[in-house]
């Protein structure tokens, strides 16, 4: 297990260093940092632009570029924004708003998707594999931006129509300044109620599809001979079902999650845009693409890519645990 882990985490390094070279060369080629001062009127001379390419490092070899940002990524430096000031403090700030969504949005959606998978292929042809079927394949067509609107509008509203008070949110990851003047119970109860409405978006988005993917790995697993014989060796079905057959059915299930990381970043883009929320999504098309800079694209793209290859080397640890022959792979 030890010498698997070592050669998985190596892999991963060289995948993330590869990654991290080819985001930089392609952000480079087309994020114009100079872009800002084109518009200008009347526009700055000549001089004025070749003085700021040589003070970005724009005029280096590409090569020279990378490893100058890399040496200073490594060390934590992100670089400055186009104002002058470190995207580190903003970029850390944002990925913490995002990381309260992404986090909870996965946890429920693997939770749902493992429940749902398992009964609907247990449940095979039956009504309930028929209603879960037809709610998954509803969610799979509805665009994530549609179904958060559907959310705000018809659940939120009733919801808090019916409670006489304002429980569910549906702007911004807090209320306005409760983090100058409440108590951290306050702080924590006010961001949860803020954080419900864009969770459900995300991960019933998300676990529609894992769901599918769970109930056709289960249904694989159990017309398998070993759960034959292991029932015919007298041992009780619930037994059968979780000890023989859901461990080996979450392995297609664990490949499906750790790929599916970048959908759900890129879907809590869209559903920040829609709560309002002052994230990762914001600061990449507001602050990043919106102003043409670099190092904001480049800081954002590259956490994204650390936490995708991140969870792909920690499903493939889960892949050792849930089957010990693929460590002797």
């Amino acid at each position: 297990m030890l010498l698997y882990s070592i050669r998985r985490l190596l892999a991963s390094v060289l995948v993330l260093l590869a990654s991290s070279f080819l985001v930089f060369v392609l952000v480079a080629q087309t994020v114009d940092p100079l872009s800002i001062y084109r518009t200008r009127q009347p526009p700055p001379p000549p001089q004025f632009f070749e003085q700021k390419r040589e003070e970005l490092g724009l005029n280096d070899p590409i090569f020279v570029r990378y490893w100058h940002w890399l040496t200073g990524v490594l060390h934590g430096d992100f670089g400055n924004n186009i104002n002058g000031n470190p995207v580190r403090p903003d970029l850390f700030e944002r990925l913490g708003v995002t990381a309260r969504m992404v986090i909870a949005a996965m946890l429920l959606a693997i939770v749902l998707a493992v429940i749902v998978g398992v009964v609907t292929a247990v449940r095979k042809n039956k009504p309930v594999d028929y209603v879960a079927t037809i709610i998954s394949y509803i969610l799979i067509a509805l665009p994530v931006f549609w179904f958060a609107v559907l959310l705000k509008t018809f659940v939120a509203i009733k919801i808090n129509e019916w409670v006489g008070q304002t429980i569910l949110y549906t702007q911004g990851e807090e209320s306005p300044g409760i983090s100058l003047y409440g108590t951290t119970g306050e702080i924590f109860k006010d961001r949860l109620q803020h954080l419900v409405l864009p969770t459900i978006a995300l991960a019933g988005i998300t676990y529609a599809a894992w769901s599918r993917f769970q109930r056709a790995s289960m249904l694989d697993v159990m017309s398998s001979e070993y759960m034959r014989f292991a029932r015919a060796k007298g041992l009780p079905w619930r037994k059968v079902l979780v000890k023989h057959g859901l461990r080996n059915a979450l392995i297609p299930t664990t490949t499906v999650v750790a790929l599916g990381l970048g959908t759900i970043f890129g879907g809590a883009i869209i559903t920040e845009t829609v709560f309002n929320w002052n994230g990762m999504g914001r600061y990449l098309t507001q602050n990043g693409l919106g102003q043409n800079d670099l190092n904001v694209v480049l800081g954002w793209l590259i956490v994204s890519a650390f936490f995708i290859v991140l969870f792909n080397l920690i499903a493939d640890l889960l892949y050792a645990v849930l089957d010990p022959r693929i460590r002797l792979s």
